[in-house]
């Protein structure tokens, strides 16, 4: 079978078809991707339909930079017109190096956006816990002093009264 679709909304200059191109070969499917001038990406896959129905599902992408709108699909008979599956690229654009560096930018983002949001909330988690060990920590430190403030008027008791005892016994 074979899978056209049109795909719009924030799709170009943000990796999309890298993204794609990755799913389309991890489901080893053939065809191409590319850029259309009215903003849209065009996709043409060939493969078999159960593999051509999970990429359409994997067309819709939102994440910081890629923000699928819109997958207009349709199905046809297959042309055997390609061996492998590859991104058509248009004059002045860049390579596949690029793509590769927005994916990993856009993990850093992910990371930045959610993993600080969680270190944040674990941090705020640690920060009352260690005002409550402080918390012990003092009364502990004001409970100790007590004691032993305690203890050494008692020994000062039993030292003069010891000195006293021997004051008179002499």
């Amino acid at each position: 079978m074979r899978l056209s679709a049109y795909v719009s909304g924030r799709v170009q200059k943000a990796g999309y078809r890298a993204r794609v191109v990755a799913l389309a070969r991890a489901l080893d499917l053939t065809g191409t991707v590319q850029n259309l001038e009215d903003g849209r990406v065009k996709v043409l896959a060939e493969g078999d339909e159960v593999d051509l129905r999970r990429l359409q599902k994997g067309l819709t992408v939102k994440n910081s930079i890629i923000d699928v709108i819109g997958v207009e699909a349709s199905y046809s008979q297959a042309t055997g017109d390609y061996e492998e599956f590859f991104k058509l690229v248009g004059s002045g654009e860049t390579d596949e190096r690029l793509d590769t560096g927005i994916e990993y930018l856009k993990e850093l983002i992910d990371v930045n956006e959610k993993g600080f949001q969680t270190l944040g909330d674990k941090m705020d988690g640690m920060q009352e816990c260690q005002e409550t060990t402080l918390h012990e920590l003092r009364g502990l430190r004001s409970d100790l002093k007590e004691h032993i403030d305690c203890r050494f008027d008692h020994l000062e008791g039993q030292l003069a009264s010891s000195r006293t005892k021997r004051t008179i016994s002499k």
